[in-house]
C-alpha cells in the first residue's frame, strides 16, 4: 500500500466548490477522474480544506492509498488530464496512514480586498473589489480581537453540519498586498490561520470586519460576535473570489 501526498492550485471560478457532486465540475472530482485514468482504478482523495464555489488554493493539500506504487512523474501525467486552472504541483509518497484532512494541524488562508472606486481588471476575479470607506485601525483591531480560542458561531450559516463551533484563531493580520495598477485604498489582504474553519468562516468575519471599518457597527459589537452570539448578529458573507487557501500545516 502507497499512500500520495499531492501539493495542488487552482483558480476557483471554474468549479462548483472542491467536493464532487453529481453533473457538477469539482476540484475532486476532475482529480479523481485524471487520477482514475492513469492509475486504471480509483483512487479517492481526503483534502485538507473542502474549498467552496469560486474560492481559490495556492496551497492546497490531498491524499490518497494506492495499492501499488505510482508511476514515475505521476504530477505531469496529471496535469496533462486537468484543465489550465487546476494544477498539480507536486505528488510525493508520504508516510503510511496520512490522511490530508486529519492530520492537518491548521489551515492558512488570505483574503484580498481592492480598496478603490474602479475595479481592476487584474484583480477581477482574484480579489473584492471594495469601493467603501475603510479605516484600517479598525480592521487591525476586529483582527486582533478574533486571536484566541472563541466560539465562532455568528460566522458560519444556521443550518450547519458543525457540531463544535469553537476554534482556536493562531494569526489573524490585515497586511497591504501590491495590486498590479495602482488603487487610492490599495490591496489589503487578511491573513488567517486557524486550527481548523467552518463554511463561510472567513467570508462572514471579512465581511463583518469591513462593516466596522466603514462605520456600520462598532468594535464592541464585532467583539461581542465571538462569545457565541447568532449568526444573524454578524455581517454579510463576503465574495468568494476574494479567497484563497494558502497554506496547510502538519
Amino acid at each position: 500500500m502507497t499512500t500520495l501526498r499531492l501539493e495542488l492550485a487552482y483558480h476557483g471560478a471554474g468549479f462548483a466548490g472542491w467536493a464532487a457532486q453529481p453533473g457538477m465540475r469539482t476540484v475532486q472530482g476532475e482529480l479523481e477522474s485524471a487520477l482514475e485514468q492513469v492509475l486504471g482504478a480509483p483512487a479517492p482523495l481526503a483534502v485538507a480544506g473542502r474549498t467552496d464555489a469560486g474560492v481559490h488554493a495556492w496551497g492546497q493539500v490531498a491524499s490518497c492509498a494506492l495499492e501499488r506504487e505510482a508511476p514515475p512523474e505521476l504530477w505531469r501525467a496529471l496535469n496533462a488530464l486537468t484543465g489550465d486552472d487546476l494544477a498539480v504541483l507536486s505528488v510525493r509518497e508520504a508516510e503510511p496512514g496520512f490522511d490530508a484532512r486529519r492530520d492537518a494541524r491548521s489551515r492558512t488562508y488570505c483574503y484580498r480586498v481592492l480598496v478603490s472606486p474602479v475595479a481592476s481588471p487584474f484583480e477581477r476575479g482574484i480579489a473584492l473589489h471594495w469601493p467603501h470607506r475603510v479605516e484600517r485601525e479598525a480592521l487591525q483591531a476586529c483582527a486582533e480581537a478574533a486571536v484566541g480560542t472563541h466560539d465562532f458561531t455568528a460566522f458560519t450559516p444556521t443550518q450547519t453540519e458543525h457540531v463544535r463551533f469553537e476554534r482556536e484563531m493562531i494569526r489573524c493580520e490585515w497586511r497591504q498586498g501590491e495590486p498590479v495598477l495602482p488603487a487610492p485604498g490599495g490591496l489589503l489582504e487578511l491573513w488567517i490561520e486557524a486550527d481548523a474553519f467552518m463554511r463561510n468562516m472567513v467570508r462572514v468575519l471579512v465581511g463583518t470586519m469591513l462593516g466596522v471599518a466603514g462605520g456600520r457597527r462598532t468594535l464592541e459589537e464585532f467583539r461581542a460576535l465571538l462569545e457565541g452570539s447568532p449568526r444573524g448578529h454578524a455581517g454579510e458573507t463576503a465574495a468568494p473570489q476574494g479567497l484563497h487557501l494558502a497554506r496547510v500545516r502538519y
